[in-house]
């Protein structure tokens, strides 16, 4: 069978300090997977591996049936994965619509910028009424969202999310969540989470991987793991 992509046995780390171990995964075509687990446990190192950013020691990445391993992450954009790493990265001194269209940098996408602008500004009005405004002067949650929508414009098969939630307040993660909702509805996306908010991942996520110190130990789908002991009493304080 063949997943849209495959995490195989993959080892990664820093110099000579290993952090992933043997770590395998899946994503199937409209799911989304959540990554859970503390901080320091892999999670974001996990995200650099697949998208480029670290180069695997060992182990096999395969998008739409081609290794990746090791694709540096620019020429990975061209095959249509975006990612979104923590904190949004947006460029404070731009404006939200300037940065907005610096998702569709790629050759493929800038042919359809007008189009995949309207079609995010449509879904997301908000940043349409502030698309004039320097993205620094905008909230953390609505930066967020700006960030989210400037990968969006680059249309990708696969959309990664670093910890969307980090830094914000409870009103603004639940906003954001249901940022995540409008999309996955709207544009039938796979979404690969990582995100330490457990039961707002759980709550949106098709399945779920938790990972403790650079393993994979436990998966399941969403509604299962919520339920699961291990996962109540690690994650959610119960």
């Amino acid at each position: 069978m063949t997943h849209l992509l495959a995490v195989e046995r993959v080892s990664a780390g820093y110099g000579l300090a290993p952090v992933l171990r043997d770590v395998s995964l899946h994503v199937e075509p409209g799911e989304v997977i959540a990554v859970l687990g503390a901080n320091g446990a892999g999670k974001t190192t996990l995200l650099r591996t697949i998208f480029g950013l670290l180069a695997p020691t060992s182990g096999r990445i395969v998008f739409e049936g081609q290794d990746i391993g090791g694709t540096p992450a620019h020429q990975l954009v061209s095959r249509r994965l975006a990612m979104v790493p923590e904190g949004g990265r947006l460029f404070p001194f731009m404006t939200v619509r300037e940065n907005l269209e610096l998702g569709a940098f790629n050759p493929s996408s800038r042919a359809e910028t007008r189009r995949n602008l309207d079609e995010v500004l449509t879904l997301f009005p908000i940043l349409a009424e502030r698309g004039a405004q320097l993205a620094g002067s905008m909230s953390g949650g609505e930066r967020q969202m700006c960030a989210i929508a400037r990968a969006l414009m680059s249309h990708p098969r696969l959309l990664a999310l670093d910890e969307p939630s980090a830094g914000l307040s409870p009103v603004m993660v639940e906003k954001v969540f249901d940022f995540i909702r409008s999309v996955v509805a709207s544009r039938q996306l796979t979404i690969l989470l990582v995100e330490q908010h457990v039961e707002d991942a759980l709550e949106i996520a098709n399945r779920a991987y938790v990972i403790e110190r650079g393993e994979i130990v436990k998966t399941g789908t969403g509604a299962g793991l919520m339920k699961d002991p291990d996962v109540q009493r690690a994650y959610m304080g119960l």
